[in-house]
């Protein structure tokens, strides 16, 4: 589906769930994908990425952001503790924050750089074992956790369980972050992102829908 489609898509969920034009980023999901197809989608203008894996990114961005300007690039998958040096120098924002020991790792690294990439707190609403992240009734307490680290949380993410209905997933979430003061919510993929977007998703992780299926040879 062509990137426009996508981006009508959201700004019709945008105006049908009465919120402001633009309210909505799209983090495009390039992992796995060939890199014609990414490159088609920086040609259209599209500077907003996502990647799941930091090895995956240090292979193939570094050349596209220096080709293409104001590209931002965000980790939407999980980070290893020993990736946490390459990942500040590689993303924008960290979708994928989930633990303490990771926490205290990017909280010495932001000290020490003096900047930290925007951070999300992934929350697992589905209580998941086999899936990283937060249990809802946990997530307070690690929110003001990272709170007195003195990391800047700018919001939640979630990945809800995929038989069960994602609204009450993202409404959860939604919930969460009102009661701490969070203003971004990462949350809606290629299946459900008019779902995420009616309850509040200020940034959608969008792949397979832009790209097509991705290329796991």
């Amino acid at each position: 589906m062509p990137l426009s489609d996508i981006q009508d898509r959201i700004r019709k969920a945008e105006d049908k769930a009465g919120r402001v034009p633009g309210a909505t980023r799209l983090v495009a999901i390039s992992k796995k994908q060939p890199p014609e197809r990414v490159e088609a989608v920086l040609e259209e203008g599209h500077r907003l990425f996502g990647e799941n894996r930091v090895q995956e990114a240090a292979a193939k961005w570094p050349a596209w952001k220096a080709r293409f300007k104001d590209v931002e690039l965000h980790l939407v998958g999980p980070l290893q503790t020993n990736k946490i040096k390459q990942a500040f120098d590689l993303f924008d924002a960290i979708h994928s924050l989930d633990r303490p020991k990771l926490a205290r790792k990017i909280a010495a690294e932001a000290e020490a750089r003096g900047h930290c990439p925007k951070l999300f707190i992934q929350v697992n609403t589905g209580e998941e074992e086999q899936k990283a992240g937060v249990l809802p009734q946990d997530a307070d307490a690690f929110i003001a956790e990272c709170r007195e680290m003195g990391l800047e949380i700018a919001g939640l993410m979630c990945i809800p369980p995929v038989d069960e209905e994602p609204s009450l997933h993202f409404a959860l979430l939604a919930k969460i972050a009102a009661r701490n003061g969070l203003e971004s919510l990462s949350m809606g993929m290629s299946g459900d992102f008019e779902k995420a977007i009616a309850q509040g998703a200020t940034h959608v992780r969008v792949g397979s829908a832009i790209f097509g299926d991705r290329d796991y040879g």
